[in-house]
């Protein structure tokens, strides 16, 4: 009995241990359902799709798919790997697969990833472990849309409201992790899944901390209370001394990301394109950059990222034009008498955004524009201003995948409630141009209509692009096995090790 405890004891003591830190708490970790950053990241830990990026962005391989082929244009079949294993113990099947199909596109429930699969026409499974899918036409990302997590059919054939079931937070996937804890404004602990198909993850528990406020976060990391985390540029720069980086990797690469101002197409006070324009001409993004980032961002000039075949190196950002954003505020009505009032809404937990709100404020207010500022904790900001489209404007960010799909955030009915066009931008050019890429093969004329339609974006203004920002990114030198890659260092999470 002694020997037993003993070994228990030791087996406890050499247990390892991950510290993360994530803003806010998870909404549903629900992959089909997750569209805030927390959810999403811990649902990426809990949860497999067919396929996947490789590190380089530059291949897609296969996940719970062995392997996978096109029949012809329209046709593609996905092979199962034959040993994965639900966290419960049941047998993943194709089954699972056309379920979680039918699930995206059911009425009952409302998700911005349904719009992926609008051009699926049938998902069946051929036997056990083969799944066919039949496209109504050639789609651009048939292969990128099954990246989405899969959802077990054995568990949730039976659930009547997908969206406030339990399964949200008590889920069960077939990822690397399982939820082992969820506790909310304190700590989610997800513990190694034994049986994970690719092997059990090296480190046996990831210790997600709930930390509202980024200065306790930046606090936590310094300490080494957190193994893992993004440090601000001011931080990088100006908080930190040797002993820091005696402790911690530094890894810097341009984020996947932009913040922008989004302006509400449906409130009368920005229908007038003159209005949009001088807010665009009032803003100096280079020192709202410099401000905030020092020498770690660059001006965002469009909806897609710099190095993708949607960008338009054409489209460059505006200059500050103090004088011509005047004459176009007064030729919409409004001067010293009766300044142009708006509010834009933004949340807590992001200090620069925060900051980047006041500099704007600033900035504006040179033009006779009045700006006032409204910040939220991050849940009622989603679910009483964002989803229910209840602004004027707001201050938020996207990030986005190598090629984006334009569809859920530009396409008019994407608009409507649960959709991802969350400023109702209407564009019919804009919509046959998405519609048109969509069943464009050919990736260099995939890449001239996205030039098209970030041209005309831009053109329309309604956001105002800003920054897109750098990710540094620090961790523990104990953490061995780190591939950095264009898809950040978690790619391969499951391989690290803590050597102590």
């Amino acid at each position: 009995m002694r020997y037993f405890l003993f070994l228990f004891l030791s087996l406890h003591l050499v247990a390892s241990t991950l510290h993360l830190a994530t803003s806010t708490n998870p909404s549903r970790l629900n992959p089909i359902l997750a569209t805030d950053s927390s959810s999403s990241e811990i649902a990426g830990f809990l949860f497999n799709g067919l396929v996947k990026y490789d590190k380089d962005l530059s291949t897609i391989v296969g996940d719970l798919a062995k392997n996978f082929y096109f029949e012809d244009a329209k046709t593609l079949i996905f092979k199962l790997h034959e040993n994965v294993k639900w966290h419960d113990g049941a047998k993943l099947s194709a089954s699972d697969v056309v379920f979680t199909y039918n699930v995206l596109i059911s009425s009952k429930i409302s998700s911005p990833y349904s719009a992926n699969f609008r051009f699926v026409q049938s998902v069946e499974a051929v036997d056990e472990f083969t799944v066919r899918v039949r496209y109504k036409e050639p789609y651009f990302k048939a292969l990128e849309i099954w990246m989405m997590g899969i959802l077990p059919q054995h568990l949730l054939k039976e659930e009547q409201n997908l969206m406030n079931s339990s399964f949200n937070t008590k889920p069960i996937g077939t990822g690397a992790y399982k939820l082992a804890q969820l506790e909310h404004s304190k700590n989610i602990l997800l513990e190694a899944f034994d049986g994970y198909f690719e092997g059990r993850a090296k480190i046996d528990t990831i210790s997600f901390h709930v930390i509202a406020d980024p200065m306790t976060r930046f606090l936590m990391l310094k300490s080494g209370e957190l193994d893992v985390g993004s440090i601000e540029p001011m931080q990088y720069e100006r908080q930190l001394n040797n002993s820091f980086f005696e402790k911690f990797n530094i890894y810097e690469t341009i984020s996947q990301s932009y913040t922008y101002l989004g302006l509400n197409m449906r409130d009368e006070k920005f229908k007038n394109p003159k209005v949009r324009e001088a807010l665009s001409l009032a803003i100096n993004r280079e020192e709202l950059t410099n401000i905030l980032f020092f020498s770690h961002a660059k001006v965002c000039t469009g909806p897609f990222l710099p190095n993708t075949p949607a960008f338009n190196e054409n489209v460059k950002a505006p200059k500050q034009n103090i004088q011509k954003a005047k004459e176009l505020l007064k030729e919409a009505g409004y001067d010293v008498k009766n300044p142009f009032t708006f509010e834009i809404v933004t949340n807590t937990g992001n200090d620069i955004r925060i900051n980047a709100a006041q500099i704007l404020q600033y900035q504006l207010q040179k033009a006779g524009i009045i700006m006032n500022i409204r910040v939220m904790e991050w849940q009622a900001f989603l679910n009483t201003v964002v989803h229910p489209r209840k602004f004027e404007a707001v201050l938020l960010g996207w990030s986005l995948a190598l090629m984006p799909d334009a569809y859920p955030l530009w396409h008019s009915s994407s608009a409507k409630l649960g959709g991802f066009n969350l400023v109702s931008y209407e564009n019919k050019k804009v919509d046959e141009l998405i519609e048109k890429g969509s069943s464009t093969i050919n990736r260099d004329e995939l890449g001239k209509i996205y030039k098209e339609i970030f041209k005309t974006i831009n053109d329309d203004l309604p956001y105002l692009f800003l920054y897109i920002p750098d990710s540094i990114t620090v961790v523990n030198k104990d953490i061995k096995n780190i591939e950095p890659s264009v898809i950040g260092i978690m790619h391969n999470q499951k391989d690290w090790e803590i050597e102590k």
